[in-house]
C-alpha cells in the first residue's frame, strides 16, 4: 500500500483525509478507490484540471499544488513523483533495464518471467516508470524495467530514475530518426543504459545483432557471442534449444524469443535461479498483444501490428519465411524515420518480397512494402478478405497510428489491429 500519512521522502502538506492507495496514475480516468492520482504538467494543459474528477472517482489522495481534500500537497507534483521513486527504487535488491530498437517488450516479459520479477506495463514514459518504481519498489522482488526513447538526453533522465543494475540492448537499428538523427546517434543515447551514475556500475549485455556497435560488451543469443545458446531449432510449432545444457522449449515462438530466453537465462543464473526453473516459467511466456503473438487455425494470423522498425520488421519476415504454406506479408507504415523514410521503407517492402510469396502494403509508401498496394486499411481489409484460403499464413506489422483514412488517422489512430481483427473474424466464421 502506498500510505501519504507515512514519511515521504519529500516536503509535503498531508490533508487529514488522505488515505492509502493500491497504485497511482497520472491520467484521471483511471483514479478509483484503490488509485490515487498524479496531477502532472502536460504539454497542452495541466493534470490539476482533473483533480476534482479524480477525487470525485473516490482517488484515496491527489499529488498536487492545490488546497485540496484529501491532497498530498507540494509545489512541484512531478518533482515529488521521482522524488518518491528513487526512494522506492533504492529498495529493491535488482532492476534489469531493457531499451532498444526492437524487441524491447519480448526480452521485458521473458527476464520478468524467470527472474520472477515484477516488470513494466505496456507503457514506457517517464511518468510510467516512476508509478511502477513507487508501487513495486519495496516489494522484495527484482524489477524488469523497459526504457524506451525518442529523443536525445532521454536515456540519460531515465538511468538516473532507474539506476539499472543491469543495462540491456536488444538491439539497434533505424527508428526515431526524427529526433535522433542517424544510427551513430541512436548507437549513442541507447548505450547510456550501460553506464551507471553516481559511481554505481551496471551489468552491460547486448544482443546479438547490436554487439557490433558495443565492442568489449557481454553479448547473448545464438553463434558468436558471449553468451549462446545451442542447437537452436525454429518450426511453426514453436522454438527449442540448449543453454548451458539445460532444454529450453517455447511455444509459438521465433528466433527472436529465442534470443530474449537466452538473455533470460543469463540472468536467471547470475541471480542464483536454478535455470530448470527458470526455463520452466519461460515456457509459459505469453507477450502483449500485437508482439509477435501467433493465432493458429485453418490459417494462421501473425499479430505483430504493435509497432514497427526496419530491423524489427525484417527480423518478423525472417520468422514468416520459416513457416509451410503460402505467405503473406501485410505491412503498414514505419513512423518517425526521418528524411531517409521512403528509402527505409522501399529497402523492407524489397526483403518482404523475398521472404513472403505475396505482399501486401498499406498507407503511404503502401508501394514500396509490397507489390499489393492499398491508400486505406479497408481496402486492403477487403482484399485480403477475398484472398485469403486455408493453410496460409499472414504476417501483420505496422506502427501504430495507421489509420482507416488519411483524415481520420490524426483523430483516431486506428492502426493494423483492425486488420488482424477483421482476419481472426473471418478465420473462426469459417
Amino acid at each position: 500500500m502506498l500510505n501519504p500519512l507515512a514519511p515521504l521522502p519529500f516536503a509535503a502538506a498531508v490533508h487529514p483525509e488522505a488515505r492509502p492507495a493500491r497504485r497511482l496514475t497520472w491520467d484521471s480516468r483511471e483514479a478509483s478507490p484503490d488509485v490515487a492520482f498524479v496531477a502532472l504538467p502536460g504539454e497542452s494543459m495541466h493534470g490539476n484540471r482533473f483533480v476534482e474528477a479524480a477525487l470525485a472517482a473516490g482517488a484515496p489522495f491527489v499529488l498536487t499544488d492545490l488546497d485540496v481534500p484529501r491532497a498530498v500537497r507540494v509545489p512541484d507534483a512531478h518533482g515529488a513523483l521521482l522524488a518518491w521513486a528513487r526512494a522506492e527504487r533504492a529498495r529493491s535488491p535488482l532492476v534489469v533495464g531493457v531499451t532498444g530498437s526492437a524487441g524491447k517488450t519480448t526480452a521485458k516479459s521473458y527476464v520478468a518471467a524467470a527472474l520472477d520479477a515484477q516488470f513494466m506495463p505496456v507503457f514506457n514514459t517517464m511518468p510510467a516508470i516512476a508509478c511502477f518504481l513507487i508501487e513495486c519498489g519495496g516489494s522484495g522482488r527484482p524489477l524488469v524495467v523497459e526504457m524506451g526513447i525518442d529523443r536525445v538526453g532521454e536515456m540519460a533522465e531515465l538511468v538516473d530514475l532507474v539506476r539499472p543494475d543491469v543495462g540491456v540492448i536488444t538491439s539497434i537499428g533505424p527508428a526515431h530518426l526524427e529526433q535522433l538523427g542517424s544510427i551513430e546517434g541512436i548507437v549513442r543515447e541507447k548505450g547510456v543504459i550501460l553506464r551507471g551514475v553516481d559511481g554505481r556500475s551496471v551489468r552491460g549485455l547486448v544482443g546479438a545483432q547490436a554487439a557490433d556497435f558495443y565492442p568489449g560488451v557481454d553479448s547473448y543469443g545464438f553463434g558468436e557471442v558471449t553468451h549462446a545458446g545451442e542447437a537452436l531449432t525454429v518450426s511453426p510449432d514453436g522454438a527449442s534449444f540448449r543453454f548451458a545444457g539445460v532444454p529450453v522449449t517455447l511455444p509459438l515462438a521465433a528466433r527472436v524469443q529465442a534470443e530474449a530466453a537466452v538473455l533470460a537465462l543469463v540472468l536467471a543464473r547470475e541471480a542464483g535461479v536454478p535455470l530448470s526453473e527458470a526455463a520452466a516459467r519461460l515456457a509459459a511466456v505469453s507477450v502483449p498483444g500485437g508482439r509477435y503473438r501467433v493465432h493458429p487455425g485453418r490459417f494462421t494470423v501473425i499479430d505483430d501490428a504493435y509497432n514497427a522498425s526496419p530491423v524489427a520488421v525484417r527480423a518478423a519476415l525472417d520468422a514468416l519465411s520459416g513457416w509451410s504454406g503460402r505467405r503473406i506479408s501485410v505491412l503498414g507504415r514505419m513512423l518517425e524515420l526521418g528524411p531517409t523514410e521512403r528509402e527505409l521503407h522501399a529497402g523492407v517492402g524489397a526483403y518482404a518480397r523475398s521472404r513472403a510469396d505475396l505482399t501486401f502494403g498499406v498507407g503511404a509508401f503502401a508501394a514500396e512494402l509490397g507489390d499489393r498496394a492499398f491508400a486505406s486499411v479497408p481496402e486492403l481489409v477487403e482484399a485480403l478478405l477475398a484472398e485469403v484460403r486455408d493453410g496460409d499464413v499472414l504476417l501483420v506489422k505496422g506502427s501504430r497510428g495507421i489509420s482507416w483514412t488519411p483524415e481520420r488517422r490524426a483523430q483516431e489512430g486506428v492502426g493494423l489491429d483492425v486488420v488482424v481483427s477483421a482476419l481472426l473474424a473471418a478465420r473462426d466464421a469459417g
